[in-house]
């Protein structure tokens, strides 16, 4: 098995995050962080094969973690998981040796085709290191092993949503013991009002939640939505 440390400063995003790892075979979530510390005292039990890492952490960035766990030594292998998106910090995150890098939001499929890829780069290096052998050939055996191919959007979902917003949204809802407007579902996960917007509205139109209007004194009803039990 595969133990692997999810690490968000979210505690619902690593939940969810973690049950996605939980889902594919050979890996494991050994441990949950939620800041860097917390995500380098658990490298440093040395039990931690791959670190699934957000770069926005309350304490420091997660590259300037990495940054630290190589400077101590800790070779613990990397995959980003993070909004950031901006060029600086991909290639920062490349030049520290990030093996592979997902933005999010991201659908379990995308998470998948990279932990399947980190699998094979490891049977790969054991076959390879295992016969000695450091050949070109060989070498581009280890490097083909990270390729993966580009990941579909998640069925049912349309395009530019993903599977773990939707469990976001749906987990505020189904917690809530009364409606809720688009405004307060977008304060709840973070999100901005558009997008959990087209997500409730998605939601609703699929069956899983309730549409309720409630009238005030002026202006337009307000959408309110409720969680619809299975």
């Amino acid at each position: 098995m595969i133990d692997v440390l999810v690490v968000d400063d979210d505690f619902r995003v690593a939940e969810i995050n973690a049950k996605y790892v939980g889902k594919v075979p050979g890996f494991r979530v050994a441990a949950r962080a939620h800041s860097a510390a917390q995500a380098l005292a658990t490298v440093e039990r040395g039990t931690i094969d791959l670190v699934l890492l957000d770069h926005y952490l309350p304490d420091r960035t997660g590259l300037e973690l990495v940054h630290l766990m190589r400077e101590q030594g800790h070779g613990t292998d990397v995959i980003m998981i993070t909004a950031a998106s901006d060029v600086t910090t991909v290639q920062k995150a490349m030049r520290l040796g990030a093996l592979h890098y997902l933005v999010k939001p991201f659908t379990f499929t995308a998470l998948r085709s990279r932990l399947d890829s980190y699998a094979a780069l490891r049977r790969t290096v054991d076959r390879v290191g295992g016969r000695g052998l450091t050949g070109q050939e060989q070498v581009d055996r280890i490097f083909g092993a990270l390729r993966t191919a580009p990941a579909p959007t998640s069925p049912g979902l349309p395009s530019g949503q993903s599977e773990p917003t939707t469990d976001l949204i749906c987990g505020v809802l189904h917690r809530a013991d009364h409606p809720l407007s688009a405004h307060e579902v977008a304060a709840e996960t973070g999100l901005s009002r558009s997008t959990a917007q087209r997500y409730l509205r998605h939601l609703e139109q699929a069956g899983r939640l309730r549409l309720s209007l409630k009238y005030g004194d002026t202006g337009r009803p307000e959408h309110r939505y409720a969680w619809v039990a299975p």
